[in-house]
């Protein structure tokens, strides 16, 4: 039997969702995770990079088109992934310290190395997964952490404890502790997987905040200006002034669809990364501990305002592009309206100057039939006369007075079939 012909990405699209496997995770283990804004750009700075680390340690680099790496290092394992717009460095050393965050994962990064990664950092946590029994007390917790922003709660169906306090300390890293009571490896590596995507997501997603903030007062001058044109709408005087009214709305239209350009795709990335953090929450399945506000809460009371924010300012955003288009329209249809009842003067100024060039034709016709017949006549004269002359019995003046009503009917008739036949040609002309 031969085989039917695989599509071309069957085999990429497969592969896709076994893409960013779950580190396994033996209780206890300190995490290091390290986000860097890198850009749409910054792809091959990257890997560049982490190519530098796996020589350093020995290991083999991946392929060129990899775009997720966990590899073991010696004295440390790193997980490497790269995602649209930033770089995602993370590092698992097993066993724990004296204290969760006494020595964090990255001091055995080589420091040189570690201080060359590429773009700005933006996301920085220490992680830290030890084994208890029991309930945690919350008051010896609070050494690690600032009291006033903990948030804390029982996850995977009571399997471990999660605290945390999103919160920038003096190292410059934030800080998880997860507190293993019955989970299994993977459990537990899930569950650090998804507590540092909640906490770089988050962040993605308030990089819309600043872009909301900036565009904010040039919407509501927007809006403003918009509002004035609108209202001079009832006092034009004339076409000119609906082209200055009009011309005034195209570049305010312009200035509008410059700031959609620049903050459309901040926005979406916003709604995005917010989605993306409302699963991993979820997924997380949450139960309260007494007195502590759980990490869904605290996202509900501190990042769900921002996103409304950037949510209304888009809408704005939005909202004034349509009533632009349709102000432009109004103004352009007045424009038209006012274009067109000029048309129609001008064409009964037209019509008035044909009727006029038609009475001036016929006079002219009536001068021309006299004139002709003049000299027609005239010539009958002198004909007459020659012929008188020359012996003939012709009286000049009665033959010229008998000629006149004849010569007259004839060059009359000459002149109307002229006319007419140049007015039945008229029309086959235009046509051709």
């Amino acid at each position: 039997m031969v085989p039917p012909v695989d599509h071309p990405l069957r085999a990429a699209l497969t592969n896709e969702v076994h893409a960013r496997p779950f580190a396994a995770l033996r209780t206890p283990a300190r995490i290091s995770h390290v986000a860097m804004l890198s850009g749409e750009g910054g792809a091959a700075a990257d890997r560049a990079h982490l190519d530098a680390l796996l020589d350093r340690c020995g290991r083999k680099r991946p392929a060129a088109d990899a775009n997720h790496v966990f590899e073991d290092c010696g004295g440390f394992r790193l997980k490497w992934e790269r995602h649209t717009e930033f770089c995602s460095w993370t590092v698992f050393v097993d066993g724990t310290a004296a204290s969760p965050f006494a020595t964090p994962a990255i001091e055995t990064v080589p420091a040189d190395w570690l201080a060359e990664l590429p773009g700005s950092r933006l996301v920085a946590i220490h992680a830290a997964v030890e084994r208890v029994e029991g309930p945690s007390a919350v008051d010896d917790l609070a050494r690690h952490f600032e009291p006033e922003f903990m948030a804390g709660s029982a996850v995977s169906g009571g399997g471990a404890e999660v605290w945390t306090d999103f919160r920038i300390h003096a190292d410059g890293f934030g800080r998880v502790l997860v507190r293993d009571r019955a989970l299994k490896p993977r459990q537990a590596g899930r569950l650090v997987q998804r507590l540092l995507e909640i906490e770089t997501y988050r962040m993605m997603a308030l990089l819309a905040l600043p872009v909301a903030r900036e565009v904010g007062p040039t919407i509501s001058a927007a809006d403003r200006e918009l509002v004035a044109i609108t209202a001079a709408m009832h006092n034009l005087g004339g076409l000119g002034d609906e082209r200055r009214l009009l011309s005034k709305l195209t570049g305010l239209a312009a200035e509008v669809e410059r700031v959609t350009a620049q903050s459309s795709y901040r926005f979406g990335a916003a709604r995005a990364y917010a989605a993306l953090v409302e699963r991993r929450i979820g997924e997380l399945r949450e139960e309260r501990i007494e007195g502590v506000q759980t990490i869904a809460e605290f996202m509900d009371r501190r990042l769900a305002p921002a996103l409304r924010t950037c949510a209304a300012t888009a809408e704005r955003l939005e909202a004034i592009a349509a009533r632009l288009q349709r102000a432009g329209d109004l103004l352009r249809s007045r424009v038209d309206i006012a274009l067109e009842a000029q048309n129609q003067a001008l064409l009964a100024s037209m019509d008035r100057r044909a009727q006029l060039q038609l009475r001036l034709q016929a006079t002219v016709e009536g001068l021309s039939v006299a004139a002709i017949s003049y000299y027609v006549v005239g010539l009958i004269g002198y004909a007459a006369k020659a012929l008188e002359k020359g012996g003939v019995a012709v009286h000049p003046e009665i033959a010229t007075g008998v000629a006149i009503p004849f010569v007259v009917l004839a060059v009359w008739t000459l002149v109307r079939r002229a006319r007419r036949h140049i007015g039945e040609r008229a029309p086959s002309s235009r046509e051709r």
